[in-house]
């Protein structure tokens, strides 16, 4: 069974992916990782962006290793052999990563490193992005679309960055989620949008369990019932 969850940055997508994959028994796939990934590489390599060719010959020979769910919930991230966990989840990868998400030969390469890692779940998969329903998963056998205002998304994202010990200003993050907001959703490729089969769940003000259990209650008659 698979399972996606899109939604613009601190929607929730995270934390409800996670649950629901725990409570299923379901590979975790946060395919954000792996564009944050491909971020922090370039930002390490310091690879001019006008440098088309050497930014898809870096990035298509990353080797990005994300490690099982750890029972705090947490997902450890390796590239190259180097842990980047913490790394990936500062505001300068966040934005180079929106930059990156708009080129599309960089998305195909990541998109087919996301299919590889939801088929290595023996029971299936639960798969988190901006277009894991409509672009890496379009056969998905449920497809959910958080929502949150701006507002309640950058209080969680600054709560977020504040837990891995990066110090933020909330009306900065605010900026941050709202430029990236309209870079997600106007670009060319794969632009962040609804899958139209999609059911939207709005998460403003609800706690986690609520959330999960409205998704749960999505699933088709014929999946797996929850462990």
């Amino acid at each position: 069974m698979v399972i996606t969850i899109d939604g613009p940055a601190g929607s929730g997508k995270s934390t409800v992916a996670r649950h629901i994959a725990r409570r299923l028994n379901l590979q975790y796939v946060d395919t954000g990782a792996s564009y944050r990934a491909a971020a922090w590489l370039v930002i390490s390599y310091k690879v001019d962006l006008a440098n088309e060719s050497a930014l898809i010959e870096l990035i298509r020979s990353m080797q990005y290793v994300p490690g099982p769910l750890m029972e705090d919930m947490t997902q450890r991230i390796w590239v190259n052999g180097t842990e980047v966990t913490a790394a990936i989840r500062t505001p300068a990868v966040s934005d180079m990563t929106s930059r990156l998400a708009t080129n599309a030969a960089i998305r195909s390469i990541l998109v087919e490193v996301q299919r590889n890692l939801a088929s290595s779940g023996g029971n299936g998969a639960v798969l988190e992005g901006r277009d894991t329903g409509t672009v890496v998963c379009p056969n998905a056998d449920l497809k959910v679309f958080l929502e949150a205002s701006p507002v309640e998304r950058a209080r969680r994202r600054a709560n977020e960055m504040a837990e891995t010990g990066s110090q933020c200003d909330e009306r900065v993050v605010l900026e941050q989620l709202q430029n990236r907001d309209n870079r997600d959703s106007t670009r060319s490729a794969s632009p962040l949008t609804k899958a139209p089969d999609a059911h939207v769940v709005d998460t403003d003000g609800k706690a986690i369990d609520v959330v999960v259990n409205e998704v749960l209650s999505k699933l088709p008659l014929n999946a797996m019932a929850p462990a």
